[in-house]
């Protein structure tokens, strides 16, 4: 019980010093961030698109 209390809190210790180093990103990196991921998942959905329908000329 003493090393899984010891484990415990030395997790919480560590999580607080990573919130502590943690900033809030600005609005342009922000904006960067979220372009990036929706030009991937149109990407992604894109290609899957383009798969199945060539598995429904060939199936």
């Amino acid at each position: 019980m003493n090393q899984t209390t010891q484990k415990l809190t030395s997790f919480y210790h560590q999580s607080v010093r990573v919130w502590h180093i943690l900033k809030k990103p600005t609005r342009k990196e922000f904006l960067a961030v979220t372009k990036i991921s929706a030009v991937g998942i149109l990407v992604v959905g894109s290609v899957g698109f383009l798969i199945s329908i060539l598995m429904g000329f060939f199936v």
